[in-house]
């Protein structure tokens, strides 16, 4: 069992979507995440939007990790997104982002923060996963990919 898989859903699991930039992304993850919890867009957003004013959560090989802190949730919670159109991120090798990991946390996450983050960075960075996650045919297909991942 791994972190990951938990904190996604067929519903949460986007593939071939198209966004003309990361602040479109954002809007539509907020939105998303914030129907599938109760939880306010505009919260969602802010989060997402401020942590990425303060550095890029793009790792570089085409993948971003955008993460927020979201008062009056209880667990974590994610949304996948694939891209069809890669999209600029401030990646540190300058490749546009394809493959997006949305993390939400809970406001006073700590250690289990850190620990899904690291195991996000662990998978993105296995290119054999890359290329299997590039070529998913539904999101169950994803979720499934996800869920026999171990670190």
């Amino acid at each position: 069992m791994n972190l990951i898989a938990p904190l996604i859903t067929p519903d949460t699991t986007l593939l071939d979507m198209s966004f003309s930039s990361k602040k479109k992304l954002f809007e539509h993850a907020a939105e998303l995440l914030a129907q599938t919890h109760g939880l306010k867009s505009t919260d969602i957003f802010t989060s997402l939007f401020e942590r990425e004013r303060l550095g890029s959560t793009a790792l570089g090989y085409g993948i971003a990790i955008p993460h927020g802190r979201i008062k009056g949730l209880k667990d974590a919670s994610g949304a996948f997104y694939r891209l069809k159109i890669p999209i600029e991120f401030d990646a540190p090798d300058n490749q546009p982002v394809s493959l997006c990991f949305i993390l939400l946390v809970p406001k006073d996450a700590n250690e289990r923060h850190l620990q899904i983050l690291g195991e996000l960075a662990q998978l993105f960075g296995d290119d054999a996963m890359r290329s299997k996650m590039l070529a998913a045919d539904t999101p169950s297909e994803l979720i499934a990919l996800l869920e026999s991942w171990s670190s």
